[in-house]
């Protein structure tokens, strides 16, 4: 017959034996990966002289500089290149970094960058225009397809600008400003930074949001410089007058703020 202790002993083992075979059973729980990418906007936002009028097609506007009435029916330009630098001092690329602003499509002014690392940056650089590479690299899609229409030939390549609409201070009654040029002294290709926390703050990219940064176009310094529509109403091909306005408009466009 057996003792208590031996009962007791043997209960003891059988418990062992059970933990054991329970905890062989459970099923492993994996930890899900930490996300280390989120995404940022570049939003631009379109006015007439100052934020206190919203810049559209199809209006009517007077220039401040050469009282000229202008009314567009298309604007649209090229952005391009977008890197963002990190607070370490390096920078990250956005990938087939090709951009159509058209006013005419509101989806388009809002530039999406997505996989961009999590952390801190202090810098935006953007390109307008399209850079020489591409400007030589045959048919393409997307942003820079000839479909697009801003496109002159293998030789001139791409425009940047379009500008074009209807003036009663005009010759014809209408202007049309195609600007462009990739190489040599009439180049329109310009490259900006933007540093962050001289107006705003600097961006802080995270996966449980979309950061945003606002930049202000205004139209109106296509002829800050150029003069009157009276006296040139038309370029359509590279030259001297096409970099003087293309300079003036880059040079107007502004960074407002970022939003995280």
């Amino acid at each position: 017959m057996k003792t208590f202790s031996q009962y007791k002993k043997f209960s003891l083992i059988a418990l062992a034996i059970a933990g054991l075979t329970f905890t062989s059973c459970k099923k492993e729980v994996t930890p899900e990966p930490t996300a280390t990418t989120g995404s940022v906007s570049v939003n631009f936002e379109h006015k007439w002289v100052d934020l206190s009028a919203n810049f559209t097609l199809n209006m009517e506007y007077i220039h401040p500089v050469t009282n000229d009435t202008l009314n567009f029916t298309t604007m649209k330009y090229y952005i391009s290149n977008l890197k963002l630098k990190k607070a370490d001092g390096t920078w990250w690329t956005h990938p087939e970094s090709y951009f159509l602003v058209d006013v005419e499509n509101v989806s388009s002014t809002k530039l999406s960058m997505s996989n961009v690392p999590v952390g801190t940056y202090t810098e935006l650089s953007y390109t307008f225009g399209v850079d020489s590479t591409r400007n030589v690299s045959g048919a393409q899609t997307g942003a820079l397809s000839i479909a697009k229409d801003m496109f002159w030939s293998w030789n001139s390549g791409y425009i940047f600008l379009k500008a074009e609409g209807l003036s009663a201070n005009s010759t014809t009654g209408s202007y049309s400003f195609h600007l462009g040029g990739f190489s040599g002294a009439n180049s329109t290709l310009s490259t900006k930074n933007v540093v962050f926390n001289s107006v705003s703050t600097d961006l802080v990219v995270s996966s449980s949001h979309e950061s945003e940064i606002s930049m202000l176009v205004f139209p109106d310094k296509l002829w800050n410089t150029a003069g009157s529509i009276n006296t040139t109403n038309t370029i359509h091909m590279p030259g001297s007058g096409a970099k003087t306005m293309a300079n003036d408009f880059v040079n107007g466009i502004e960074f407002e703020h970022v939003h995280n």
